[in-house]
């Protein structure tokens, strides 16, 4: 193999796939990544037997086709601390050259036939969607799955389709976040509950942007595929049985207040620095025109922090988790939301337009 590189592509085609590297793993080969040439073009593909992910980088000049598979964390290394436009990355047998200006790297590789299989993306999507809208949808929901979980199933993405939506619901038990994302084409959609990790969902989110950018997705057998670009993603799906969440949204809330997303993270924020583990959260005090976050803890102090609100409703206390609130504050787009309340012993609800909520169960304060 003999190709000459442009350091920028190759650099973000790099960030992206090595991502999914693992840091450990009992295969040494899985912490390494393929390199293949094609025509005019080299493919670079990483997986850990769970998610695969392939990037074409169309930036180069192919004098020599070939095939390498190298460590992963030396090669990223190497271009990262680069300050050469162009690399020449030359391979004879097990022996990998990277050229720069004033340097030379060698790396030694493995046996491109040991390297495993990544899927690529073959035969037409089942769904399109604008690449922004599925990342803003991802973005809305990850963070509430489970991070480790032996209901496995609460440790991905639950998609469902509606129509021309695709539902994205995310819940680790104390909280739940729903966001609906429109659709360009939704011609077919597998049977049964389709379960993503939550892994495969924060890579996806990383796939760089262009305007206007679509995605296709392809469903096959117990595996999701998404394309967009020229980078690839394909993942094996969870298996078990996701909660029927329609029954815990509260459909009788009678106490609604409007509140600014910026103002309320920032009261949410000032209000958490004084709490303690022990105090366990925040609490908001909800009254005619005020609402007041205010934190407790015996050995620390006291805070509170005031916010004029329009309410002619109940009076009403209750504590949450402030992470929990800070959580989903940070990836509201809009400038205001919706909160919903019933008693204080029940969850409380978020609403932004018509296709985010978020329920956050109360903590005792």
């Amino acid at each position: 193999m003999k190709v000459k590189f442009n350091r920028a592509a190759l650099q973000e085609a790099l960030g992206l796939v090595t991502s999914i590297v693992p840091s450990r793993t009992p295969k040494p080969i899985l912490q390494c990544l393929r390199i293949t040439t094609e025509q005019d073009s080299v493919r670079l593909s990483a997986t850990d037997l769970e998610v695969g992910i392939t990037a074409l980088i169309s930036q180069v000049e192919v004098t020599e086709e070939g095939d390498i598979v190298i460590p992963a964390d030396k090669i990223n290394s190497i271009v990262r601390e680069s300050f050469d436009e162009i690399i020449e990355m030359q391979a004879a047998e097990s022996a990998v050259h990277l050229v720069g200006s004033d340097s030379r790297f060698t790396i030694y590789g493995h046996d491109p036939a040991q390297y495993p299989d990544v899927p690529g993306f073959e035969g037409q999507a089942d769904l399109e969607v604008k690449l922004d809208k599925l990342q803003e949808g991802i973005e809305q929901t990850v963070f509430a799955a489970a991070k480790e979980s032996t209901r496995y199933a609460l440790n991905g993405i639950l998609w469902e389709l509606h129509g021309k939506k695709l539902a994205l619901v995310a819940t680790d038990g104390r909280r739940l976040s729903k966001s609906m994302v429109p659709l360009e084409k939704a011609s077919s959609a597998p049977e049964g509950r389709i379960i993503v990790p939550a892994k495969t969902m924060t890579i996806l989110d990383k796939i760089p942007m262009q305007d206007g950018a679509s995605a296709g997705i392809r469903f096959v057998n117990n595996q999701v595929a998404l394309i967009c670009g020229d980078v690839v993603v394909s993942s094996n799906l969870l298996e078990g049985n996701f909660p029927r969440y329609e029954d815990i949204i509260p459909t009788d809330y009678q106490k609604k207040v409007t509140l600014p997303t910026a103002p309320t993270l920032s009261a949410v924020r000032r209000a958490a620095l004084l709490a303690t583990e022990d105090s366990k959260g925040i609490k908001l005090s909800l009254d005619k025109h005020s609402l007041v976050f205010s934190s407790r803890a015996p050995e620390t102090g006291d805070a509170q922090i005031d916010m004029a609100v329009e309410y002619d409703g109940e009076p009403i206390e209750i504590g949450f988790n402030p992470q929990f609130l800070v959580d989903v504050l940070r990836v509201l787009k809009a400038n205001d939301f919706e909160l919903h309340l019933g008693q204080s012993d029940r969850p409380g609800l978020i609403k932004s337009s018509a296709n985010f909520l978020y329920l956050i169960m109360p903590v005792n304060l």
